[in-house]
């Protein structure tokens, strides 16, 4: 399968243990003229809307002509309450961006596309996505937790990864995710072949993953406002006092779990200048 093209980078990776259990990927907006890019994030958001909310046959053949129209369609299908505050969608979106980027994963399905109504919470894994490495095929199921507190954050989702890894649920997910496979989707026979209930879940195991993603409001960020050699410092110091905390947490699981941690400097902002950019899409038709 051909490597799919997406938007130039936007999120810098300060810290990168791959060799660390779990590994550890950490990621930055950085600051421009003396502030935090909040509201330059939010919008580079609004460029991964149709990959994420829609099918890969929708988005997969984009073009100028249905870009914009396109583009509306995902923004309408991920929500149109004014509740977005509670919304966890910005969170998966975050998720995505950093799958794509940096590991290099192809979506598989969009979970966001087959809400029963626009205003669903959808249930279940938050990222659907596979990696192609060589003859090796894996399937990364993603957990996000987009939180203002580190703390409650490594909580919930320790919770989640133990209830998530049940073989019951999996074998639920599993059939979920076949059922929503798009019949066009280049490698939808292998993720069948991998998902099959006739396949034993202990070869399964072995080619999945789960990405977990964490935001929270960071002293690090607030203090400063430039990307200094101080910044980086503390910066570095912080996640990986917050990967500790996790990794000191983190049961033992049948799955590799690979932690992305996004400090912000207040959630709250970004989620305002997020809503707003979704709100600016939905009215593009």
């Amino acid at each position: 399968m051909a490597p799919i093209p997406h938007p130039e980078k936007f999120l810098e990776i300060r810290v990168n243990n791959v060799t660390s259990i779990p590994p550890l990927t950490a990621a930055c907006a950085g600051y421009e003229v003396g502030k935090w890019r909040c509201e330059q994030l939010a919008k580079h958001t609004l460029q991964w809307l149709p990959e994420f909310a829609l099918r890969y046959s929708e988005w997969s053949n984009l073009t100028h002509s249905d870009a914009v129209a396109k583009v509306a369609k995902a923004a309408l299908l991920i929500s149109e309450s004014e509740d977005y505050k509670r919304r966890g969608e910005f969170g998966e979106i975050l998720l995505h961006i950093l799958l794509r980027q940096h590991i290099g994963t192809i979506p598989a399905i969009s979970k966001v596309f087959f809400k029963d109504s626009r205003n669903d919470t959808v249930k279940g894994f938050d990222a659907v996505h596979v990696v192609e490495a060589g003859p090796e095929f894996e399937l990364w199921l993603g957990e996000a937790k987009f939180y203002t507190n580190i703390g409650s954050a490594i909580h919930d989702v320790i919770a989640e990864l133990a209830e998530h890894t049940d073989s019951d649920y999996l074998r639920d997910e599993f059939l979920a995710i076949t059922n929503k496979i798009d019949d066009l989707w280049p490698k939808g026979a292998e993720l069948r072949a991998l998902l099959s209930r006739n396949r034993s879940l202990d070869a399964t195991f072995s080619a999945l993953c789960i990405p977990v993603l964490l935001t929270y409001d960071s002293a690090a960020v607030a203090s400063h406002n430039s990307a200094t050699e101080a910044y980086k410092k503390a910066f570095e110091k912080e996640v990986l006092k917050h990967w500790e905390s996790f990794r000191d947490k983190l049961p033992t699981l049948p799955i590799r779990v690979y932690l992305f941690l996004l400090p912000l400097h207040k959630k709250e902002e970004l989620v305002r200048y997020m809503h707003e950019c979704l709100k600016y899409a939905q009215g593009l038709v």
